[in-house]
């Protein structure tokens, strides 16, 4: 009962490093937060789901090659740099609109949380290396069951930020100005772009 505690314990701390990172779905959910509230956090969360879980089940069973990785993460990371700077523009172009508030799209904040996930070379690399570890412990303690056991540690953290973070964002809404507001979704955009520009960094041909 103590070894699962304790396991418990190392998956919530180590899971934090990569739940609470500033990244394109932090981004991302503070500004369809603005719009929808904590409900964005929670459609965000269910996207990430949907990329996560499959993910966590195939390095479980050895699905992914490490040899692959190199060319792996370079299709990755151009296609993610591609969406981001597709998304920023289209955050910055609702500004322009004459109403750019009450823009709404009920599916934008699951997408995007399947987007951001999917297409996010840092997530990956953060499974295949410190997550992987903790399937790995985890399968140790429960077999394969331990799989679905340390995601379960691991994905109501995701929940609980995403949510947290976009209803804040909300409530600051109440208290922006349509100029504020306009500044702080180009400021996010802009954050995106740099994210983006960052992937690309990441890229090394060499490795082909």
């Amino acid at each position: 009962m103590i070894q699962v505690f304790e396991f418990a314990l190392i998956v919530i701390d180590i899971s934090a490093s990569g739940v609470m990172a500033p990244g394109p779905l932090f981004a991302a959910n503070i500004t369809y937060g603005l719009k929808q509230g904590a409900q964005a956090g929670i459609k965000m969360a269910i996207g990430h789901t949907m990329v996560e879980l499959p993910l966590v089940i195939l390095l479980g069973i050895g699905v992914f090659s490490f040899e692959a990785l190199p060319e792996f993460r370079i299709i990755i990371s151009i296609l993610g740099a591609i969406t981001l700077f597709v998304f920023a523009g289209l955050q910055i172009r609702t500004v322009f609109k004459n109403n750019p508030i009450n823009s709404n799209s009920t599916r934008g904040p699951l997408l995007a949380g399947i987007a951001f996930s999917a297409l996010n070379p840092f997530f990956l690399i953060w499974w295949l290396t410190i997550g992987f570890k903790l399937i790995s412990d985890a399968m140790l303690i429960w077999a394969f069951g331990g799989v679905l056991i340390m995601f379960a540690l691991h994905i109501w953290m995701d929940f609980a930020w995403l949510g947290a973070v976009s209803y804040l964002a909300s409530k600051s809404r109440n208290i922006l100005s349509n100029r504020n507001y306009k500044i702080v979704t180009i400021g996010l955009s802009a954050m995106l772009v740099y994210f983006g520009i960052n992937f690309l960094k990441e890229v090394d041909l060499s490795t082909i």
